[in-house]
This record gives structure tokens, C-alpha cells and sequence, in this order.
């Protein structure tokens, strides 16, 4: 008695194309899920917190009396504009009240824009230039030079910036020594400064929810708001109506 073979089963054999479109689809799958996962990560993640002391020793230059009511923390950076007209409407006022003890101020010199000016290191020889002064601690000195240098800052589209015996003979105009003037010419405080730079750098990470904009101003690590419409918020720092983030 024979017998019949079994009947094949309905089943159409999957193309190669049809195959490798299901591949394809599990791979981009994956991939959207790795961005959605680090996008995720990034908003959720936390950033340690930064201490005081941390931020004084890294401070470029610290103007007014320790015993003042309010510390405040100033990030800039010499090749950044909006720091710039930071200066030029708040710079003035920010140092009064520090000479009139009210304030204590730690300015952070960053060198995160050096790339773009013409030099590729005008943030680095300018902060240099101030890591000259702080070691003669002239508080004055500090003030006159910090202004112009970022009067001197080079604008978009410039080819050139000051250089190094430039940013001295801006030393010697704002009283420098010449022993300071010197430091600056010989570029001897860059490698000082870049160090101090990039610690604050991360420093203001930290503080600032992973955002490195500048200027940036900090009291007791929270970020003050309203700085660059005006000088009122120093104002607002003495009389104690200031807000913070």
C-alpha cells in the first residue's frame, strides 16, 4: 500500500530583499531608542555641586572685602562679545560696590572662545595677562585692565588682536609695575591661566545645569538672573531684592 507524501505547507518562502528591510527596521529601532535613552539622560542627569572654597581658589582675580554681605562668582571670557557689553553696562557699577565694600567679587576668566579670534588666544593671553596682575594683587590695576582688554577685544570679521607687548603697554596705561608689564609681555601667565580657566570652566558646568554660557554670574552657586539688560541687578545684589534660578 503506498502512501502519499504529506502536502508542503502553505508557507511563501521570505525574499532577501524583505529580509534585509526587516533588519534595516530593527536597527533604526535601536538606534532612535539609544537617542531617546541619551536625550533622556542628559535632561535627568544631576551635576555635582560646586563648593565655595572650590570656586575662590580658582578665581582669577577676587576684588572687595571677605567680610562683605555677598560673594558673587562672574564668569567671562575676553573673546565674547555679549561679555563685552556685560562689562561696559555692569563693570563699573559691579566694582564700586566692591571697593564700597558691599560686594566681594571673584572673577572666572574662561578661555572657551579663543578659536575665535583672529589669534586663536586672545581669551588665554588676556586672562595671562591678568594672572600677571594678580600676582602683585593690585586691585585697581585689575579694574582699568580688565576694561580694556575687553575694549580691545577684537570684533566679527577682525584679522588681528592685540598682542602680548600690546596688551602690556595696556598694563603700564592702567598702572602696572614693570615687573608686571614684563610677565605680560613674556606671556609667562597663560599656562597659569589656562589651568585656573578650565577648572572654572568646569566649575560653572557643574553649578550651571551642564551650561557653560558666558557672562554668567553666580551667588552661592545659583545663577542671577537679568545681567545683561542693565546694571540694576547689582543694585538689586546690595539691597537684597535680587532673583536668582
Amino acid at each position: 500500500m503506498s502512501t502519499s507524501a504529506p502536502d508542503a505547507p502553505d508557507v511563501e518562502p521570505m525574499s532577501v530583499s524583505k529580509r534585509s528591510w526587516i533588519v534595516v527596521g530593527v536597527a533604526v529601532a535601536v538606534v532612535l531608542a539609544l537617542v531617546v535613552a541619551g536625550v533622556l539622560w542628559n535632561v535627568h542627569r544631576s551635576y555635582p555641586s560646586t563648593a565655595g572654597t572650590v570656586r575662590a581658589e580658582n578665581a582669577s582675580f577676587i576684588v572687595g572685602d571677605d567680610r562683605a554681605p555677598k560673594t558673587v562668582d562672574v564668569f567671562e571670557d575676553f573673546s565674547c562679545p555679549q561679555c563685552r557689553d556685560f562689562e561696559g553696562r555692569s563693570g563699573s557699577t559691579l566694582a564700586a560696590a566692591a571697593r564700597a565694600g558691599q560686594l566681594r567679587v571673584r572673577y572666572h576668566l574662561l578661555t572657551l572662545a579663543d578659536a575665535v579670534s583672529p589669534s586663536h588666544s586672545y581669551s588665554s593671553r588676556g586672562a595671562g595677562a591678568i594672572a600677571c596682575v594678580a600676582r602683585s594683587g593690585d586691585a585697581q590695576v585689575f579694574t582699568r585692565l580688565l576694561k580694556q582688554l575687553f575694549e580691545q577685544a577684537p570684533a566679527h570679521g577682525a584679522t588681528e588682536d592685540p598682542s602680548n607687548q600690546q596688551i602690556a603697554d595696556l598694563a603700564a596705561a592702567s598702572g602696572a609695575d614693570t615687573q608686571t608689564r614684563q610677565c605680560i609681555a613674556d606671556g609667562a601667565g597663560v599656562d597659569e591661566a589656562r589651568t585656573m580657566a578650565d577648572t572654572s570652566a568646569k566649575q560653572l558646568k557643574n553649578s550651571n545645569d551642564g551650561d557653560m554660557t558666558t557672562p554668567t554670574v553666580l551667588v552661592g552657586g545659583e545663577q542671577v538672573d537679568s545681567i545683561l539688560t542693565g546694571d540694576d541687578w547689582v543694585t538689586d545684589l546690595v539691597t537684597g531684592t535680587s532673583s536668582t534660578r
